[in-house]
């Protein structure tokens, strides 16, 4: 990049202002031989400098069951879940205070979060761990996220943090996803095996021949480039554009965030509110039904606005925080469905109700909304 003018198609690197950054085993334990200590501290540098720019930055760290491994002297990743889970507890005390250490320099907090992939789809937990996140950024906290390897078993043989980074990407609607690896990018071709092969700059995530060119995982890692594809595919759901770069590029963090063509850029098909929507639209099955009064019908579909309590009459059904209900007029003709934002019983408390009432009569207040806007699609 010169002159700086943008590449094409890294405009939304620039504009992002919520980026999910991933970082591989084998970069932060340099291929094996410990924590590298050097290295996470210039990933550092590079995070705390976005972040006084204003970009809020979610970090999803590998490398704990590495660590681990050479805390306790292993050359090779064990196959037995129990030597697994030992070497994720060993490990995972180091790299956390690494982080911390280096974070404390630049006068930034971090919290360790570790979840699992059933964190993310049980959608109470999902909640959950969005309020705890959204929170932690609004706090201007770095959160340090990695996989729970500790405690889980399935996710430790099939798991991987590039789909961990995606489902984060969508959990927290960030505009991008940053994998950074020890490769340049995705290669036409094998790049350990043929010295031809070309650099992919950009692409569709969607693109099924894209799948006939990654390859598999290291030996550190259980990742690889069909990992980093597939990832790239989960968080386009969520409107999000994903970079796989080398993480050993010099302030590759600013100089993606500036536009500069590093890596492969891997587009969604659709941009975020529109992938959002589409998302809402597929969903075929609803827990519970609203019924609306004349006013809340009118301003739903002329304003586009968000769903207040005081224009819902009625509900119907067993819903929970977080599922899809059905509004209707008071003629049962649909109107528009979306994620509510209280359970029935809750929600039956505050119906009728100004928005400012809700902490008096339940206590407390999730939303002031019933269904927020950007989670409501107008059928």
């Amino acid at each position: 990049m010169t002159d700086g003018i943008v590449n094409p198609g890294r405009d939304t690197l620039v504009g992002a202002r919520r980026v999910v950054v991933k970082i591989g085993s084998a970069l932060l334990t340099n291929d094996g031989r410990g924590l590298d200590d050097v290295a996470i501290g210039g990933w550092v540098d590079q995070i705390a400098e976005l972040h006084r720019r204003g970009i809020e930055v979610v970090l999803v760290s590998s490398g704990a069951v590495a660590a681990g491994m050479v805390r306790l002297g292993w050359q090779r990743r064990p196959s037995a879940v129990h030597e697994l889970q030992a070497a994720a507890a060993v490990g995972q005390n180091s790299l956390t205070e690494c982080y911390e250490g280096h974070f404390a320099r630049h006068g930034i907090l971090t919290a360790q979060v570790l979840l699992t992939h059933d964190d993310l789809s049980n959608r109470k937990r999902y909640l959950n761990a969005r309020s705890a996140l959204r929170t932690l950024v609004d706090l201007r906290v770095v959160p340090v996220i990695n996989e729970n390897d500790t405690v889980v078993t399935d996710e430790i043989r099939f798991g991987d943090n590039d789909t961990l980074g995606a489902l984060v990407a969508n959990l927290l609607e960030a505009d991008a996803l940053v994998i950074l690896t020890d490769q340049e990018g995705l290669f036409d071709a094998d790049p350990r095996g043929n010295p031809g092969a070309r650099l992919i700059q950009q692409g569709r995530a969607d693109d099924p021949s894209l799948a006939a060119v990654a390859g598999g995982g290291g030996a550190l890692g259980r990742g690889g480039m069909a990992t980093k594809l597939r990832a790239a595919q989960l968080a386009a759901r969520s409107g999000a554009v994903t970079v796989i770069a080398s993480g050993r590029q010099p302030a590759v963090l600013a100089r993606l965030a500036a536009g500069e063509s590093l890596g492969t850029l891997l587009l969604p098909e659709q941009a975020p509110m529109a992938a959002r929507k589409r998302w809402l639209a597929g969903q075929l099955q609803v827990r519970g039904t609203l019924t609306l009064d004349e006013g809340a019908v009118r301003v739903l579909r002329r304003q586009g606005s968000s769903l207040l309590p005081v224009g819902v009459r009625q509900a119907a059904g067993t819903f929970a925080r977080g599922d899809m209900v059905l509004c209707v007029d008071e003629q049962g003709h649909r109107v528009a469905k979306g994620l509510i934002n209280y359970g029935v019983e809750d929600a039956r408390q505050i119906l009728g109700k100004p928005s400012q009432r809700i902490e008096a009569i339940l206590g407390y207040m999730e939303s002031p909304e019933l269904i927020h806007r950007d989670n409501l699609i107008l059928l």
